[in-house]
């Protein structure tokens, strides 16, 4: 593995130790934006260990690793779709004002559990063999 997709895999694992602990003192929005982060981030490592290219915006990075994973059987179509929910989860967060504009909890920890698998499984296809 190359050292730049290692630093992308070990900022996604300190985004999601971030992101548990924002879930413990009920910071959902931050949880969830930081669960988005951590997947950006090991499609990143994964886009970059592939193709020696850094994506330039989140929907190039969605793309190429929806390029790069078509075909990959360790990464099911759950996993696939991970990016762009989260995603989703992201700009309400971010963008989003008003009674539709919050993040139960229950689903900020729930983009923050499947962050964990999601990083877990590019870092494994990385390490090889």
């Amino acid at each position: 593995m190359t050292p730049e997709a290692e630093r992308y895999l070990a900022k996604a694992r300190l985004t999601l130790e971030h992101a548990r602990t924002m879930l413990t003192v009920n910071l959902a929005e931050d949880a969830g934006r930081a669960a988005y982060l951590a997947g950006y981030q090991a499609a990143e490592a994964l886009v970059f260990e592939r193709t020696g290219r850094v994506a330039k915006t989140h929907k190039g990075l969605h793309a190429e690793f929806a390029r790069l994973t078509r075909t990959d059987p360790r990464i099911d179509v759950d996993l696939r779709r991970f990016l762009p929910q989260s995603y989703d989860l992201k700009a309400i967060c971010d963008y989003e004002v008003g009674p539709d504009a919050v993040v139960p909890p229950e689903l900020a920890e729930a983009a923050v559990d499947k962050a964990f698998l999601f990083v877990d499984r590019i870092a494994s296809i990385l390490a090889g063999p």
